[in-house]
């Protein structure tokens, strides 16, 4: 069984690469207005509370190889609200899409994604949808009730959403309230 499962780790792996070399030798740099590609696009179709979702074949790879990252609410001067683990909130940009993220490079330093496959941290009951996309760089990217997934560099404390109505990169941010945001 352990040969098995080596071969499967390195065949994922070897998938992954093929599509991350496929995304580096495109001739095109997207944009946020182009519609994902079928290498880019993972959807959630997860029963609510649930991490399982069904990506596309081309993002199954990099899918399965993505680490589990718990999400779980905590109360905030908004109300309650979905946050990571460490309690810092987590939010959605109106630019996305539910099948693509529209930021990248600064906006991802400033708004990191928070990558890996979503569940719910022990003890919480969260009742959205959970799935993934696939970013233009490979990594998968957590999303629930259709919305990409991030956190923000301004927020130091859990709870805090100094990110909430910030309107940077091209569109709104918003907390993402546990009926979806």
């Amino acid at each position: 069984m352990n040969v098995l499962i080596g071969r499967r780790i390195v065949t994922i792996a070897a998938a992954a690469g093929l599509v991350l070399l496929a995304a580096a030798c495109s001739s095109s740099t997207p944009t946020a207005s182009s519609a994902p590609s079928a290498t880019s696009a993972a959807t959630s179709t997860s029963v609510p509370g649930s991490a399982t979702s069904a990506p596309a074949p081309s993002a199954t790879a990099s899918a399965a190889a993505a680490a589990a990252v718990e999400l779980k609410t905590e109360s905030t001067k908004l109300g309650t609200v979905l946050a990571d683990k460490k309690g810092k909130t987590v939010y959605w940009f109106a630019k996305d899409t539910s099948t693509a993220s529209a930021c990248t490079g600064a906006c991802a330093t400033a708004w990191p994604p928070v990558l890996g496959m979503p569940q719910a941290a022990s003890g919480s009951s969260l009742t959205g949808k959970f799935g993934t996309i696939s970013r233009s760089d490979g990594t998968v990217q957590a999303t629930y009730n259709g919305h990409p997934l991030y956190t923000f560099e301004g927020d130091t404390a859990p709870g805090q959403t100094n990110g909430n109505g910030v309107i940077a990169f091209g569109a709104a941010w918003s907390v993402v309230t546990i009926s979806g945001g």
